[in-house]
């Protein structure tokens, strides 16, 4: 005999306690972890050894006042790449809503970075707290949202749950789910499915996207198809114009590749390909952008111990005619040294990453190459392939054997760089779907 509604919704109220507790409890046993991860990371990244109280959601005065205006829209990223990719939305918001209080929140120290880039104190930044429940309902008495925009792929349930609990409308915008990533959340699919539930929508890039957060659990009156923020990420024509010049002025007319957002185990393979490549072109000029700020150093020592000229951003502002590596180690100037090179290889998919951004080559017109690993930009990587603005080599002999080809063929890289910048003006639209979509929650 079937249960009774009413049954069954206190069964199920039952059944999200009991799991919420269950999550709950893991995580106050692995708070000491989370001190220990802090310290490791600060190892590598001293900013990690800093802030330490907003991820447990102890602000002290910082956030006095803030209690008595309307609430935050709060936008959530959770590192470098997603708050490049909500640039867009955080742009027209602040456009849109001057008047409104503005929260962004990140996890690492390379999101606060970006975020103080672009906006300094224009929005209020603090780390997102972790995702025990005395330091979510800290963190949401402190500020009080009145919307939560969370950005692609941040399911954290007491999170989701207690937004849902104050009343605060929450959306998962510019959703994405890879394959891998919905394999990952196997073990807690019981919690993270409920959790899921309780946003007002899910603004998926893709049919594929929204496909997979239905297998979640997401209903299908949740799932909205908006497309991807990054084609709508503005360039700033006149400053690659100008960094470009410069950079031509400073290296002279040389052929030039970029590697760009790599890890630790591609940098070997970078050189190996920069120095197999060398052999054919003499002259040839590596940008290097490592991912990570704690890269920097190590980029510039290998290029160093493989005999190699090396200059930096930071040192020399361009590279000069005799060297051979530049490594770029700031912050925010990706898209502009892309429209440096002749071709760029873009990192995260020699290794199993899952890739990087692959529309920022193609905004400025550079022809890409990448290896195989592209599980975060499924959808993205098969658009532009099947635009053929994009090559994708197997391994890392494979990858130089394309940069070889597309450095031999000037046709060929023309052919790619309409194609791609065609594509991502085809792309465009996202950012106005996801203004209309939030418009009546900000609005309430």
């Amino acid at each position: 005999m079937p249960t009774p509604p009413a049954d069954r919704s206190a069964t199920e109220r039952l059944q999200e306690r009991l799991l919420r507790a269950g999550y709950s409890a893991v995580l106050y046993l692995l708070l000491p972890v989370t001190l220990y991860h802090l310290v490791w990371r600060g190892f590598r990244q001293y900013a990690y050894l800093l802030r330490w109280s907003e991820r447990y959601a102890f602000y002290g005065d910082r956030v006095r006042g803030d209690r008595d205006d309307g609430g935050h829209i709060w936008v959530h990223a959770v590192s470098m790449g997603e708050v490049n990719a909500v640039a867009p939305l955080v742009n027209a918001l602040l456009h849109r809503y001057p008047r409104q209080r503005l929260l962004l929140t990140t996890i690492t120290p390379t999101g606060s970075e970006r975020v103080r880039a672009l906006w300094g104190d224009r929005v209020t930044h603090v780390y997102a707290p972790y995702d025990i429940p005395g330091a979510v309902a800290r963190f949401l008495h402190a500020f009080r949202p009145r919307v939560g925009l969370i950005v692609e792929t941040e399911l954290w349930p007491n999170l989701l749950f207690a937004c849902r609990d104050r009343g605060i409308p929450a959306y998962l915008v510019n959703a994405r789910l890879s394959e891998r990533s919905l394999r990952g959340y196997r073990p807690l699919r019981s919690l993270v499915g409920r959790a899921l539930r309780t946003l007002r929508t899910v603004a998926a890039q893709s049919e594929g996207d929204a496909a997979r957060f239905a297998r979640l659990g997401a209903r299908a009156d949740q799932l909205l198809v908006c497309g991807n923020l990054k084609y709508d990420t503005p360039v700033d024509r006149q400053a690659v114009e100008d960094t470009v010049a410069e950079f031509r002025a400073r290296s002279g007319e040389r052929p030039t590749w970029i590697a760009a957002s790599t890890h630790p185990d591609e940098e070997p393979l970078v050189l190996a390909i920069h120095q197999r490549l060398r052999a054919e072109h003499p002259d040839l000029l590596l940008l290097w952008v490592p991912r990570h700020p704690e890269r920097f150093r190590p980029a510039v020592q290998q290029a160093l111990d493989a005999g190699l000229q090396v200059a930096t951003r930071s040192l020399t502002g361009m590279p000069g005619p005799e060297d051979a590596v530049f490594v770029v180690d700031t912050l925010g100037e990706l898209m502009r040294f892309y429209a440096c090179a002749d071709v760029a290889f873009v990192g995260g998919s020699l290794q199993p990453i899952g890739g990087h951004n692959l529309l920022e080559p193609a905004a400025v017109g550079t022809p890409a190459v990448t290896g195989p690993h592209l599980h975060n930009f499924t959808d993205i990587a098969a658009q532009l392939r099947g635009a053929d603005a994009l090559e994708v080599g197997e391994d890392a002999a494979a990858v130089g054997d394309a940069l070889r080809r597309l450095l031999d063929d000037p046709q060929r890289r023309a052919a790619m760089s309409a194609a791609g910048r065609a594509l991502v003006e085809q792309g465009r639209g996202a950012l106005q779907r996801t203004l209309a979509l939030i418009a009546p929650a900000i609005a309430d």
